[in-house]
Protein backbone atom coordinates (compact mmCIF):
# COMPACT_ATOMS: atom_id res chain seq x y z
CA UNK A 1 0.00 0.00 0.00
CA UNK A 2 1.28 3.26 -1.24
CA UNK A 3 2.02 5.92 1.76
CA UNK A 4 2.02 9.91 1.80
CA UNK A 5 2.49 12.91 4.14
CA UNK A 6 -0.31 14.26 2.81
CA UNK A 7 -3.60 13.70 0.45
CA UNK A 8 -5.83 16.39 -1.22
CA UNK A 9 -9.10 15.94 -2.15
CA UNK A 10 -9.91 18.62 -5.04
CA UNK A 11 -7.32 20.43 -7.37
CA UNK A 12 -9.29 24.06 -7.25
CA UNK A 13 -7.50 26.87 -6.14
CA UNK A 14 -7.66 26.24 -2.63
CA UNK A 15 -6.24 22.54 -2.62
CA UNK A 16 -3.46 23.85 -5.28
CA UNK A 17 -2.30 26.56 -3.04
CA UNK A 18 -2.31 23.65 -0.22
CA UNK A 19 -0.08 21.71 -1.97
CA UNK A 20 2.10 24.64 -3.36
CA UNK A 21 2.51 25.45 0.01
CA UNK A 22 3.41 21.72 1.76
CA UNK A 23 5.80 21.29 -1.30
CA UNK A 24 7.87 23.99 -0.14
CA UNK A 25 8.69 21.37 2.93
CA UNK A 26 9.81 18.76 0.54
CA UNK A 27 6.85 16.14 1.91
CA UNK A 28 5.39 13.35 -0.32
CA UNK A 29 2.10 14.93 -1.68
CA UNK A 30 -0.62 13.35 -3.43
CA UNK A 31 -3.95 15.30 -5.43
CA UNK A 32 -7.03 13.64 -5.84
CA UNK A 33 -9.36 15.01 -8.50
CA UNK A 34 -12.54 13.72 -9.84
CA UNK A 35 -12.79 16.28 -13.55
CA UNK A 36 -9.99 14.71 -15.81
CA UNK A 37 -8.87 18.30 -16.00
CA UNK A 38 -9.18 21.52 -14.87
CA UNK A 39 -12.44 23.99 -15.48
CA UNK A 40 -11.12 26.31 -18.65
CA UNK A 41 -13.91 29.00 -17.84
CA UNK A 42 -14.27 31.82 -15.40
CA UNK A 43 -15.32 31.03 -12.22
CA UNK A 44 -13.35 33.21 -8.95
CA UNK A 45 -12.35 36.85 -10.14
CA UNK A 46 -11.10 38.36 -7.59
CA UNK A 47 -8.43 37.86 -4.76
CA UNK A 48 -6.87 40.46 -2.22
CA UNK A 49 -3.33 42.18 -0.88
CA UNK A 50 -3.29 38.63 1.72
CA UNK A 51 -3.59 36.21 -0.75
CA UNK A 52 -1.30 37.87 -3.16
CA UNK A 53 1.07 37.90 -0.66
CA UNK A 54 0.78 33.52 0.01
CA UNK A 55 1.01 33.04 -3.95
CA UNK A 56 4.34 35.34 -3.63
CA UNK A 57 5.32 32.74 -0.70
CA UNK A 58 5.05 30.01 -3.33
CA UNK A 59 6.54 31.57 -5.82
CA UNK A 60 4.11 31.93 -8.76
CA UNK A 61 3.38 36.17 -8.55
CA UNK A 62 6.11 36.91 -11.28
CA UNK A 63 3.92 35.17 -13.84
CA UNK A 64 1.03 35.59 -12.45
CA UNK A 65 0.64 39.05 -12.66
CA UNK A 66 0.62 39.46 -16.04
CA UNK A 67 -2.95 37.83 -16.24
CA UNK A 68 -4.41 40.35 -13.55
CA UNK A 69 -5.16 43.95 -13.50
CA UNK A 70 -5.64 46.12 -10.30
CA UNK A 71 -9.24 46.21 -9.09
CA UNK A 72 -10.26 49.41 -8.22
CA UNK A 73 -13.48 49.32 -6.25
CA UNK A 74 -17.88 48.88 -6.09
CA UNK A 75 -19.82 51.37 -6.14
CA UNK A 76 -23.81 50.68 -5.03
CA UNK A 77 -26.37 52.69 -6.81
CA UNK A 78 -30.04 52.82 -6.85
CA UNK A 79 -32.73 51.78 -9.79
CA UNK A 80 -31.95 55.38 -10.89
CA UNK A 81 -28.27 54.89 -11.17
CA UNK A 82 -27.51 57.00 -7.98
CA UNK A 83 -24.52 56.61 -5.59
CA UNK A 84 -25.56 55.35 -2.73
CA UNK A 85 -22.25 53.87 -1.30
CA UNK A 86 -18.93 53.62 -2.41
CA UNK A 87 -16.06 50.71 -1.71
CA UNK A 88 -12.92 52.25 -3.19
CA UNK A 89 -10.06 50.04 -3.44
CA UNK A 90 -7.36 52.72 -3.17
CA UNK A 91 -4.22 52.44 -5.90
CA UNK A 92 -1.71 52.14 -2.69
CA UNK A 93 0.37 49.67 -1.85
CA UNK A 94 -0.67 48.02 1.14
CA UNK A 95 1.68 46.32 4.70
CA UNK A 96 0.79 43.20 2.71
CA UNK A 97 3.25 44.65 0.20
CA UNK A 98 0.84 44.66 -2.87
CA UNK A 99 -2.44 46.59 -3.73
CA UNK A 100 -5.68 45.95 -1.79
CA UNK A 101 -7.45 44.77 -4.59
CA UNK A 102 -6.67 42.60 -7.84
CA UNK A 103 -8.82 40.81 -10.55
CA UNK A 104 -8.05 37.49 -12.56
CA UNK A 105 -9.60 34.85 -14.75
CA UNK A 106 -9.00 31.76 -12.47
CA UNK A 107 -7.76 29.36 -15.32
CA UNK A 108 -5.28 31.46 -15.66
CA UNK A 109 -4.45 31.26 -11.58
CA UNK A 110 -5.12 27.72 -12.04
CA UNK A 111 -2.01 26.84 -14.39
CA UNK A 112 0.20 28.75 -12.80
CA UNK A 113 -0.32 26.53 -9.74
CA UNK A 114 -0.20 23.51 -11.29
CA UNK A 115 2.91 24.92 -13.46
CA UNK A 116 4.59 25.38 -10.10
CA UNK A 117 3.53 21.79 -8.68
CA UNK A 118 5.41 20.18 -11.43
CA UNK A 119 8.45 21.27 -10.01
CA UNK A 120 8.26 19.07 -7.40
CA UNK A 121 9.59 15.25 -7.42
CA UNK A 122 7.74 14.28 -4.47
CA UNK A 123 4.14 15.83 -5.55
CA UNK A 124 2.31 13.11 -7.35
CA UNK A 125 -1.72 14.42 -9.15
CA UNK A 126 -4.20 11.84 -10.33
CA UNK A 127 -6.96 13.09 -12.13
CA UNK A 128 -9.93 10.89 -12.83
CA UNK A 129 -9.94 9.74 -9.67
CA UNK A 130 -13.22 9.42 -7.40
CA UNK A 131 -12.59 9.38 -3.69
CA UNK A 132 -14.73 6.53 -2.60
CA UNK A 133 -14.24 5.74 1.46
CA UNK A 134 -12.04 7.93 3.80
CA UNK A 135 -11.11 5.72 7.13
CA UNK A 136 -10.21 7.84 9.88
CA UNK A 137 -7.37 6.05 12.23
CA UNK A 138 -5.31 6.75 15.41
CA UNK A 139 -1.91 7.52 13.22
CA UNK A 140 -3.08 7.54 9.48
CA UNK A 141 -5.95 8.19 7.43
CA UNK A 142 -6.96 4.94 4.32
CA UNK A 143 -8.35 6.08 1.41
CA UNK A 144 -9.81 4.19 -1.21
CA UNK A 145 -10.83 5.78 -4.54
CA UNK A 146 -11.20 4.87 -8.11
CA UNK A 147 -9.59 5.79 -11.24
CA UNK A 148 -12.49 6.48 -13.38
CA UNK A 149 -10.42 5.61 -16.86
CA UNK A 150 -9.47 1.74 -15.92
CA UNK A 151 -11.99 1.25 -13.17
CA UNK A 152 -9.68 0.22 -10.98
CA UNK A 153 -10.11 0.57 -7.21
CA UNK A 154 -6.93 1.90 -5.35
CA UNK A 155 -6.23 1.33 -1.72
CA UNK A 156 -3.30 4.19 -0.09
CA UNK A 157 -2.49 5.47 3.13
CA UNK A 158 -1.81 9.33 4.34
CA UNK A 159 -0.59 10.59 7.32
CA UNK A 160 -3.11 13.48 6.96
CA UNK A 161 -5.79 14.73 4.38
CA UNK A 162 -7.39 17.86 3.45
CA UNK A 163 -10.81 17.99 1.86
CA UNK A 164 -10.85 20.92 -0.67
CA UNK A 165 -13.63 19.54 -2.49
CA UNK A 166 -16.11 22.21 -3.17
CA UNK A 167 -19.35 22.85 -2.01
CA UNK A 168 -20.66 18.96 -2.51
CA UNK A 169 -17.64 18.02 -0.88
CA UNK A 170 -16.94 14.11 -0.58
CA UNK A 171 -14.30 14.52 2.00
CA UNK A 172 -17.31 16.61 4.34
CA UNK A 173 -19.81 13.99 3.87
CA UNK A 174 -17.04 10.97 5.06
CA UNK A 175 -16.89 12.94 7.97
CA UNK A 176 -20.32 13.11 9.04
CA UNK A 177 -20.32 16.56 9.58
CA UNK A 178 -23.44 19.05 8.66
CA UNK A 179 -23.16 22.74 7.14
CA UNK A 180 -25.24 25.18 9.36
CA UNK A 181 -27.51 27.64 6.82
CA UNK A 182 -26.72 30.83 7.96
CA UNK A 183 -29.86 32.36 6.05
CA UNK A 184 -28.68 33.84 3.16
CA UNK A 185 -30.10 31.76 -0.09
CA UNK A 186 -30.43 33.01 -3.86
CA UNK A 187 -30.57 32.14 -6.95
CA UNK A 188 -28.43 34.22 -9.28
CA UNK A 189 -27.45 34.08 -13.18
CA UNK A 190 -23.96 34.35 -13.86
CA UNK A 191 -22.73 35.46 -17.64
CA UNK A 192 -19.72 35.70 -18.38
CA UNK A 193 -18.41 37.99 -22.22
CA UNK A 194 -15.77 38.98 -24.12
CA UNK A 195 -15.82 41.95 -25.45
CA UNK A 196 -14.78 41.91 -29.58
CA UNK A 197 -13.50 45.22 -28.60
CA UNK A 198 -12.80 47.66 -26.02
CA UNK A 199 -16.17 49.46 -25.06
CA UNK A 200 -15.33 52.66 -23.20
CA UNK A 201 -18.92 53.65 -21.42
CA UNK A 202 -18.76 50.35 -19.68
CA UNK A 203 -17.97 50.60 -16.21
CA UNK A 204 -14.03 50.62 -14.67
CA UNK A 205 -15.10 49.94 -11.60
CA UNK A 206 -17.86 47.06 -9.89
CA UNK A 207 -21.17 48.23 -9.78
CA UNK A 208 -23.43 46.68 -7.68
CA UNK A 209 -27.15 47.52 -8.56
CA UNK A 210 -29.37 47.81 -5.59
CA UNK A 211 -33.00 47.04 -6.98
CA UNK A 212 -35.42 45.36 -5.72
CA UNK A 213 -37.19 44.73 -9.00
CA UNK A 214 -34.49 43.13 -10.61
CA UNK A 215 -31.04 43.07 -7.87
CA UNK A 216 -27.63 43.02 -10.37
CA UNK A 217 -24.13 42.86 -9.91
CA UNK A 218 -21.48 43.98 -13.29
CA UNK A 219 -17.87 43.25 -12.74
CA UNK A 220 -14.83 44.79 -14.50
CA UNK A 221 -12.33 41.94 -15.45
CA UNK A 222 -9.37 41.20 -17.15
CA UNK A 223 -8.06 41.72 -20.69
CA UNK A 224 -11.97 42.14 -22.47
CA UNK A 225 -13.57 40.00 -19.98
CA UNK A 226 -17.14 41.43 -18.77
CA UNK A 227 -19.28 39.88 -15.95
CA UNK A 228 -22.93 40.27 -15.31
CA UNK A 229 -25.02 38.46 -12.41
CA UNK A 230 -28.50 39.00 -11.89
CA UNK A 231 -31.13 37.60 -9.35
CA UNK A 232 -34.03 35.40 -10.56
CA UNK A 233 -36.97 35.56 -8.44
CA UNK A 234 -39.27 32.49 -7.18
CA UNK A 235 -41.20 31.91 -9.93
CA UNK A 236 -39.34 32.44 -12.81
CA UNK A 237 -38.60 29.39 -15.09
CA UNK A 238 -34.53 28.84 -15.26
CA UNK A 239 -34.34 27.82 -18.99
CA UNK A 240 -36.26 31.05 -20.26
CA UNK A 241 -33.90 33.14 -17.75
CA UNK A 242 -30.74 31.11 -19.60
CA UNK A 243 -32.09 31.29 -23.46
CA UNK A 244 -29.81 33.74 -25.51
CA UNK A 245 -32.94 35.65 -25.80
CA UNK A 246 -33.43 36.82 -22.60
CA UNK A 247 -29.64 37.37 -21.52
CA UNK A 248 -29.04 39.79 -24.39
CA UNK A 249 -32.12 41.51 -23.72
CA UNK A 250 -30.97 41.84 -20.19
CA UNK A 251 -27.85 43.53 -21.20
CA UNK A 252 -29.42 45.79 -23.67
CA UNK A 253 -28.52 48.69 -21.89
CA UNK A 254 -24.89 48.03 -21.69
CA UNK A 255 -24.15 46.34 -25.29
CA UNK A 256 -25.18 44.57 -28.17
CA UNK A 257 -25.20 41.33 -29.36
CA UNK A 258 -22.83 42.18 -32.14
CA UNK A 259 -20.01 43.80 -29.38
CA UNK A 260 -19.10 40.28 -27.31
CA UNK A 261 -19.22 36.98 -27.13
CA UNK A 262 -20.82 34.79 -24.27
CA UNK A 263 -18.18 32.91 -22.83
CA UNK A 264 -20.54 31.02 -20.12
CA UNK A 265 -23.75 31.16 -18.73
CA UNK A 266 -25.36 29.53 -15.43
CA UNK A 267 -27.45 29.47 -12.13
CA UNK A 268 -25.68 29.86 -8.44
CA UNK A 269 -27.19 29.51 -5.85
CA UNK A 270 -25.72 32.13 -3.33
CA UNK A 271 -25.62 30.26 0.40
CA UNK A 272 -24.19 31.25 3.69
CA UNK A 273 -23.07 28.50 5.21
CA UNK A 274 -20.54 26.86 7.67
CA UNK A 275 -19.85 23.57 8.62
CA UNK A 276 -19.99 22.47 11.86
CA UNK A 277 -16.39 20.80 12.09
CA UNK A 278 -13.43 20.97 10.07
CA UNK A 279 -11.42 18.88 11.81
CA UNK A 280 -11.98 14.96 12.72
CA UNK A 281 -8.36 12.92 13.36
CA UNK A 282 -6.07 13.83 10.88
CA UNK A 283 -9.08 14.73 8.40
CA UNK A 284 -9.72 18.35 7.81
CA UNK A 285 -11.92 20.65 5.13
CA UNK A 286 -10.74 23.75 3.74
CA UNK A 287 -12.63 26.17 1.19
CA UNK A 288 -15.74 25.81 0.33
CA UNK A 289 -16.06 22.30 1.67
CA UNK A 290 -15.77 24.51 5.23
CA UNK A 291 -18.00 27.15 4.80
CA UNK A 292 -20.09 28.88 1.66
CA UNK A 293 -20.78 32.71 1.01
CA UNK A 294 -22.30 34.28 -1.43
CA UNK A 295 -20.07 36.60 -4.04
CA UNK A 296 -20.74 40.02 -3.04
CA UNK A 297 -17.37 40.88 -1.94
CA UNK A 298 -15.36 38.28 -3.63
CA UNK A 299 -13.99 36.75 -0.89
CA UNK A 300 -15.35 32.97 -1.52
CA UNK A 301 -11.59 31.83 -3.13
CA UNK A 302 -9.43 33.77 -0.54
CA UNK A 303 -11.47 32.41 2.61
CA UNK A 304 -10.06 28.92 1.76
CA UNK A 305 -6.62 29.91 0.48
CA UNK A 306 -6.43 32.20 4.18
CA UNK A 307 -7.75 28.23 5.41
CA UNK A 308 -4.74 26.47 3.79
CA UNK A 309 -2.25 29.43 4.82
CA UNK A 310 -3.12 28.51 8.28
CA UNK A 311 -3.15 24.79 8.08
CA UNK A 312 -0.27 23.86 5.80
CA UNK A 313 2.37 25.37 8.52
CA UNK A 314 0.58 23.18 11.07
CA UNK A 315 0.74 20.37 9.44
CA UNK A 316 3.80 21.08 8.32
CA UNK A 317 5.06 21.36 11.97
CA UNK A 318 3.40 17.89 12.88
CA UNK A 319 5.10 16.05 9.99
CA UNK A 320 8.36 17.66 10.86
CA UNK A 321 8.42 16.93 14.78
CA UNK A 322 5.41 15.06 16.08
CA UNK A 323 1.87 14.57 15.57
CA UNK A 324 0.18 17.70 17.78
CA UNK A 325 -3.36 17.08 18.15
CA UNK A 326 -3.72 20.67 20.35
CA UNK A 327 -1.68 22.49 17.37
CA UNK A 328 -4.14 21.31 15.07
CA UNK A 329 -7.22 22.19 16.98
CA UNK A 330 -6.50 25.54 16.54
CA UNK A 331 -6.63 25.17 12.88
CA UNK A 332 -10.97 25.53 13.37
CA UNK A 333 -10.57 27.43 16.32
CA UNK A 334 -8.99 30.39 14.84
CA UNK A 335 -10.62 30.08 10.99
CA UNK A 336 -13.95 30.16 11.77
CA UNK A 337 -14.75 33.18 13.48
CA UNK A 338 -12.27 34.83 10.90
CA UNK A 339 -14.09 33.43 8.06
CA UNK A 340 -17.64 33.90 9.60
CA UNK A 341 -17.21 37.78 9.67
CA UNK A 342 -16.65 37.61 6.20
CA UNK A 343 -19.88 35.59 5.43
CA UNK A 344 -21.95 38.01 7.78
CA UNK A 345 -20.92 41.19 6.33
CA UNK A 346 -21.29 39.11 2.77
CA UNK A 347 -24.97 38.42 3.57
CA UNK A 348 -25.46 42.22 4.46
CA UNK A 349 -24.40 43.16 1.44
CA UNK A 350 -26.45 41.30 -0.53
CA UNK A 351 -29.48 42.57 1.47
CA UNK A 352 -28.66 46.19 0.55
CA UNK A 353 -28.10 44.97 -3.17
CA UNK A 354 -31.61 43.49 -2.79
CA UNK A 355 -32.38 46.94 -1.59
CA UNK A 356 -33.97 44.83 1.70
CA UNK A 357 -31.80 45.88 4.40
CA UNK A 358 -31.83 48.47 6.93
CA UNK A 359 -28.72 47.90 9.23
CA UNK A 360 -25.50 48.74 7.84
CA UNK A 361 -23.06 46.21 6.33
CA UNK A 362 -20.32 47.08 8.23
CA UNK A 363 -19.00 49.91 10.96
CA UNK A 364 -16.52 51.02 8.38
CA UNK A 365 -18.90 53.46 6.62
CA UNK A 366 -18.24 56.97 6.94
CA UNK A 367 -20.18 60.16 4.75
CA UNK A 368 -17.98 63.12 3.28
CA UNK A 369 -19.38 67.03 4.05
CA UNK A 370 -21.73 65.96 1.28
CA UNK A 371 -23.52 63.09 3.15
CA UNK A 372 -21.86 60.63 0.50
CA UNK A 373 -21.52 57.09 1.95
CA UNK A 374 -17.96 55.57 1.78
CA UNK A 375 -17.05 51.88 3.05
CA UNK A 376 -13.78 50.07 4.48
CA UNK A 377 -12.50 46.70 3.65
CA UNK A 378 -13.21 44.49 6.66
CA UNK A 379 -9.72 42.51 8.43
CA UNK A 380 -10.63 40.34 11.19
CA UNK A 381 -8.29 39.11 13.89
CA UNK A 382 -8.25 35.18 13.81
CA UNK A 383 -10.26 33.26 16.33
CA UNK A 384 -9.20 32.05 19.76
CA UNK A 385 -6.36 29.74 19.27
CA UNK A 386 -2.43 30.41 19.77
CA UNK A 387 -0.98 32.69 21.70
CA UNK A 388 -2.66 34.84 24.46
CA UNK A 389 -6.05 36.35 23.65
CA UNK A 390 -4.95 39.40 25.79
CA UNK A 391 -1.74 39.86 24.01
CA UNK A 392 -3.13 43.04 21.61
CA UNK A 393 -0.82 42.23 18.58
CA UNK A 394 -1.50 38.78 18.31
CA UNK A 395 -3.54 37.59 15.77
CA UNK A 396 -3.03 40.51 13.86
CA UNK A 397 -1.07 40.59 10.40
CA UNK A 398 2.42 41.01 10.15
CA UNK A 399 3.66 43.68 7.74
CA UNK A 400 5.84 42.25 4.29
CA UNK A 401 9.40 44.19 5.13
CA UNK A 402 11.97 44.30 2.42
CA UNK A 403 15.51 45.45 2.37
CA UNK A 404 17.79 45.45 -0.18
CA UNK A 405 15.67 44.24 -2.27
CA UNK A 406 15.52 41.05 0.27
CA UNK A 407 12.01 39.66 1.46
CA UNK A 408 11.76 39.01 5.37
CA UNK A 409 8.56 37.07 5.06
CA UNK A 410 11.15 34.29 3.22
CA UNK A 411 12.26 33.92 6.82
CA UNK A 412 9.57 32.63 8.09
CA UNK A 413 7.71 30.68 4.89
CA UNK A 414 8.46 27.06 6.92
CA UNK A 415 8.51 27.73 10.34
CA UNK A 416 7.60 30.95 13.15
CA UNK A 417 10.50 33.48 13.34
CA UNK A 418 10.97 35.38 16.18
CA UNK A 419 11.75 39.19 15.43
CA UNK A 420 13.67 41.12 17.55
CA UNK A 421 15.31 44.91 17.06
CA UNK A 422 18.94 45.96 17.09
CA UNK A 423 18.84 46.34 20.95
CA UNK A 424 19.15 42.64 21.58
CA UNK A 425 22.63 42.15 22.08
CA UNK A 426 22.57 38.21 23.68
CA UNK A 427 22.88 35.09 21.75
CA UNK A 428 20.05 32.24 21.49
CA UNK A 429 19.94 28.43 20.34
CA UNK A 430 20.77 28.08 16.47
CA UNK A 431 18.00 25.70 16.48
CA UNK A 432 15.36 28.57 16.66
CA UNK A 433 14.70 30.50 13.78
CA UNK A 434 15.92 34.49 14.76
CA UNK A 435 15.92 37.25 12.96
CA UNK A 436 17.71 40.59 14.11
CA UNK A 437 16.91 43.51 12.83
CA UNK A 438 19.80 45.74 11.92
CA UNK A 439 19.09 48.47 9.14
CA UNK A 440 15.85 48.48 8.10
CA UNK A 441 14.34 51.64 9.12
CA UNK A 442 10.96 50.75 8.54
CA UNK A 443 10.89 47.47 10.52
CA UNK A 444 12.66 49.61 13.32
CA UNK A 445 10.06 51.82 13.62
CA UNK A 446 7.23 49.58 13.25
CA UNK A 447 8.49 48.14 16.14
CA UNK A 448 8.68 51.28 18.30
CA UNK A 449 5.35 52.44 17.36
CA UNK A 450 3.87 48.88 18.99
CA UNK A 451 6.35 49.54 21.89
CA UNK A 452 7.59 46.37 21.35
CA UNK A 453 11.07 44.61 21.79
CA UNK A 454 10.41 41.77 19.24
CA UNK A 455 7.59 39.74 17.95
CA UNK A 456 6.92 36.22 17.22
CA UNK A 457 5.34 35.76 13.72
CA UNK A 458 4.09 32.53 11.79
CA UNK A 459 4.88 31.32 8.95
CA UNK A 460 1.22 32.57 7.70
CA UNK A 461 2.00 36.07 8.43
CA UNK A 462 0.13 36.44 11.34
CA UNK A 463 1.51 37.96 14.92
CA UNK A 464 1.69 35.18 17.55
CA UNK A 465 2.71 36.74 20.55
CA UNK A 466 4.21 40.54 21.19
CA UNK A 467 7.71 40.99 23.38
CA UNK A 468 7.78 44.40 24.88
CA UNK A 469 11.14 44.18 26.77
CA UNK A 470 14.33 42.00 26.16
CA UNK A 471 13.87 40.19 29.39
CA UNK A 472 10.69 38.76 28.28
CA UNK A 473 12.98 37.05 25.38
CA UNK A 474 13.82 34.76 27.97
CA UNK A 475 10.34 33.86 29.48
CA UNK A 476 8.70 32.86 25.85
CA UNK A 477 6.64 29.51 26.57
CA UNK A 478 8.01 26.21 25.65
CA UNK A 479 4.66 26.08 23.59
CA UNK A 480 6.11 29.23 21.69
CA UNK A 481 10.02 27.87 21.83
CA UNK A 482 8.60 24.93 20.05
CA UNK A 483 7.13 26.39 17.25
CA UNK A 484 10.51 28.42 16.30
CA UNK A 485 12.36 25.28 16.29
Amino acid sequence: MKKYDVVIVGFGPTGGTLANLLALQGFSILVLEKEKSFYPLPRAVHFDDEIMRVFETIGITNNFLKHTIINKGTKFVDKKNRVILDWPRPREITENGWYPSYRFNQPDLERELRKKLKSYKKVEIRQSSNVKKIINKKNDVNIIFEDINSKKILNIKSKYLIGCDGANSITRSQMKTKMNNLGFTQKWAVIDLILNKDKKNLPDRTIQYSNPTRPATYCRNVGKRRRWEFAIKKNENIETILSDKYIWNFLKPWLKKKEAQMERKTIYTFQSALAKNWKKGRIFLAGDAAHLMPPFMGQGMCAGIRDVSNLAWKISHCLNNKHDEKLLKTYQSERFSNVKEYIETTMRMGEFVNAIGKSPITNNISADSKGRKSMKSIKPKLGRGLGEVKDKMRGKIFPQFKNNKKNLDVRFSKKSILVVSGKFKKTLSKKINFYKNKSDKKLSKYLQNLKVEGLIVRPDRFVLASIKNLKEIKLISKKNLKLLI
